[in-house]
């Protein structure tokens, strides 16, 4: 048997045997990220899933492998697995493979015998929240060294880093790398699965990330709530108040961001790309799940690419200040609150694009209005360096064995701040950044669901691209 089928069969049979186990398992634990819950250590929900994560990889059969449970004061805990190298691979060089454990709130809309900790296999596919957005993640790295290791295989020095905070924009990853900063090196190589796929009948690379930008617009107008009747036409809604603000910022027509400091000037290259990605794929608005009559911004595919990697947009996330409809009487609130989800483009600089918004959200308030935004946030995007030769043939040769194609690559509209952290840090390491999160998917919504085949190839993939990097250089055998 071959290497490349070898490790096929080593990721199909674990995931079966073991894998889904584990992921059901951890489906069902609510452990929400640390944004979404002020008592996440009290409640013992990340503990938990932590647990889970580490009995699992410790009990697996990695020769040389190492795990600790990383704890910081004032932060969520961080999984650290340290695996020397193997076969021919070299202990001076270092391969960070990257995933999170928490997860986004449960949201309303799951259809009827589904829940966010309710596991269910239907059709191949597990449902439920952080199966794939990214419990699998600990699972398939770990289990990628295995697969090598069983098929006499090489790797290089392997880093495992799986952290708990990045549904929280990753506030504690910073302080992590800086106390692990000797323990993990200089990586050549980050393996990170915690993106996406425009379909499943490939390995889908991501080679952009946009960044984020975020806070809570507060408008207050009264110091508490009066009768419309007696007040409006007199007293401005807070709401109303708060729609001319967000006109500062978005065209609520076109969409379009009104604030120069969040645009950037797109790469020829990622336009050539996006372009190519158009003419072979559907448009990749057919995987949302419009109502009846419902269509997108624009119908041109190669538009809706660049949209969701390379234009700044704005998302209005959540509210506060409004009594649920069956409660809400004759009256005129005093505040209104909005969370407001900016997504900025890679090179755009987060700190800056945060300063301008808020200076153009509170400054010189309409009626003299109490304006704040609190609880800003800013993380940056990521544009990937060029694939080295090798790496475009080992990606094609992994593709090639799980799928039957070769693999593409396109530009993902969601944020991994950890992406833009190490790419500042190891401006010379190559990224493989590639995930389950297909169409439908629906990270962070109802429904999520992990595709079972195509975490199984995913992790072939990733056992066959640590093999390629080891023997970099050297005829494959």
């Amino acid at each position: 048997m071959s290497f490349t089928e070898s490790v096929l069969n080593h990721s199909q049979r674990v995931w079966n045997e073991s894998i889904i186990p584990a992921l059901t398992d951890y489906i069902r634990i609510p452990n929400v990220s640390a944004a979404f819950d002020d008592e996440w250590e009290a409640h013992g929900h990340m503990a938990a899933a932590v647990a889970l994560v580490r009995d699992w990889c410790a009990a697996r059969a990695v020769a040389g492998m190492t795990i600790e449970v990383c704890e910081i004061a004032g932060c969520t805990p961080l999984i650290l697995i340290e695996i020397p190298a193997f076969g021919d691979g070299s202990n001076d060089d270092t391969v960070l493979l990257y995933g999170h454990i928490d997860k986004q709130p449960e949201m309303s809309g799951w259809r009827d015998g589904l829940g966010p900790w309710t596991p269910v296999i239907e059709n191949g596919r597990l449902f439920g929240r952080g199966g794939a957005d990214d419990g699998y993640a600990a699972f398939a790295s770990l289990t990628a060294i295995e697969a090598v290791q069983a098929a006499g295989g090489s790797h290089v020095r392997c880093v495992v880093v799986i952290e708990a905070s990045e549904e929280s924009g990753s506030p504690d990853l910073p302080i992590h790398l800086e106390a692990l900063a000797d323990r993990i090196g200089t990586p050549s190589l980050v393996l990170c699965l915690d993106s996406g796929a425009l379909d499943f009948e490939r390995l889908w690379v991501t080679t952009s990330l946009r960044g984020i930008v975020a806070g809570v617009l507060i408008v207050r107008i009264l110091t508490e709530g009066v009768h419309s009747g007696d007040a409006s036409g007199i007293v401005p809604s807070s709401f109303r108040i708060a729609r001319q603000l967000l006109d500062r910022v978005e065209d609520s027509v076109t969409g379009e961001i009104l604030v120069d400091e969040l645009h950037v000037e797109i790469p020829p290259d990622r336009i050539d790309q996006a372009q190519a990605t158009a003419a072979e794929f559907a448009p990749v608005a057919h995987h949302f799940p419009f109502v009846d009559g419902a269509q997108p911004m624009t119908d041109n595919p190669a538009e809706q690419l660049l949209n969701r990697t390379w234009k700044p947009t704005l998302s209005v996330i959540g509210a506060d200040g409004f009594p649920p409809m069956d409660r809400a009487g004759n009256v005129l609130r005093p505040f209104t609150s909005l969370r407001l989800s900016f997504r900025i483009p890679p090179g755009c600089d987060p700190d800056r694009a945060l300063a301008a918004i808020a200076d153009r959200l509170t400054a010189d308030p309409p009626y003299g209005a109490q304006v704040t935004l609190t609880g800003r946030e800013a993380a940056p995007g990521w544009n990937a360096p060029s694939f080295a030769p090798w790496l475009d043939e080992a990606l094609d040769e992994a593709s090639t064995t799980g799928w039957g194609r070769p693999a593409r690559a396109f530009g993902e509209g969601g944020s991994i701040p950890f992406m833009g952290m190490l790419a500042e840090q190891f401006p010379d390491a190559q990224f493989v950044v590639t995930g389950v999160l297909g169409p439908g998917s629906n990270a962070h919504g109802p429904n999520e669901f992990l595709d079972l085949a195509c975490g199984e190839r995913v992790t072939a993939a990733l056992s066959i691209v640590l093999d390629r990097h080891a023997r970099r250089g050297s005829p494959i055998v």
